[in-house]
């Protein structure tokens, strides 16, 4: 035992410093916790701003925007999850049939790049491509014949250009696992569908997509945590008041009101009310995944 002991003392040794980054920025703060259920005052501090209970909470669900915030949330992030599970899909499926190694690498390589750029850079990308006046989307709507369409300032058009242009920054870096899935599948039951006749089609309807069967439901469950996640730095980067309407979501609702409207205790209440849904989907994903496609974390 004394010697098991010594040979493991290092790898626990190795844990401290990750350990302490964790118990620092991540347990520590968490006694913040308390101001969703007190009048704070940055002057009294945490130990000395008076509690008052659940009043907070009473408070947020009174708002007449609260739930047009939660339902653009959800609305936007479920967009976010469906597409972010078809389109890396299909992106990865297309990639796998490309028989160039030279040409499937530089297309790689191109739908990997929007990933390592910041939503500040390319939000201002966007606000050039998509303006209404000089933007070449709106441009090519023109020479079709079509109305200029205010895709930053309309509520009907913005969260789908929120949905759109994050999957354009994302897809070509999602599609990285379900090409690792279609690597896993065995060879020789192409060769056995080659044999029976099946073409190309057929052998992507019949052995690519049930081989990769399994790490589609693993990805299906593991995004139900994300449902109240629609993307702050994205949305903080696009949105303006014109489309609060269709636009805000709760990261953004929390920023304006804990840090533009200094009230503090309304916004942890919130970011509280959040963190306990979104504890609940996110154990009711792992425990889907789990059960149907055998993922654990432990």
């Amino acid at each position: 035992m004394n010697n098991k002991w010594r040979l493991q003392l290092p790898l626990h040794l190795m844990i401290i410093p990750g350990l302490l980054l964790v118990l620092i920025f991540s347990y520590g703060p968490m006694l913040g916790i308390i101001i969703a259920f007190q009048k704070f005052t940055p002057t009294k501090g945490i130990f000395g701003s008076p509690l008052i209970g659940f009043d907070n909470f009473i408070y947020v669900f009174k708002l007449p925007s609260f739930y047009r915030v939660i339902w653009n949330t959800i609305f936007i992030a479920c967009m976010k999850i469906i597409a972010g599970l078809v389109v890396p899909l299909t992106v990865a499926i297309l990639l796998n049939e490309i028989r160039k190694e030279f040409f499937k690498r530089a297309v790689q390589t191109l739908v990997y790049l929007p990933h390592f750029l910041s939503w500040v850079i390319l939000s201002g990308v966007l606000m050039d491509i998509l303006s209404p006046s000089t933007g070449i989307v709106n441009q090519g709507l023109q020479w079709l014949g079509i109305k200029q369409i205010f895709f930053m300032a309309d509520n009907h058009w913005f969260p789908f250009t929120l949905v759109l242009s994050n999957e354009w920054k994302e897809f070509g870096f999602g599609s990285i696992i379900y090409l690792a899935a279609i690597t896993s599948i065995n060879p020789s039951l192409y060769e056995a569908s080659v044999i029976d006749g099946a073409n190309r089609w057929k052998q992507t309807w019949h052995v690519t997509l049930p081989g990769m069967t399994p790490i589609i439901v693993l990805m299906v469950t593991l995004s139900i945590g994300n449902v109240l996640n629609a993307g702050f730095e994205q949305v903080f980067n696009l949105y303006s008041p014109v489309v609060y309407q269709s636009g805000d979501i709760i990261d953004t609702f929390v920023y304006r009101i804990g840090i533009v409207d200094a009230q503090y205790g309304v916004a942890t209440a919130i970011g509280l009310f959040k963190s306990v849904v979104s504890f609940l989907l996110l154990s009711s994903s792992y425990l889907l995944a789990y059960r149907f496609a055998n993922y654990r974390v432990f």
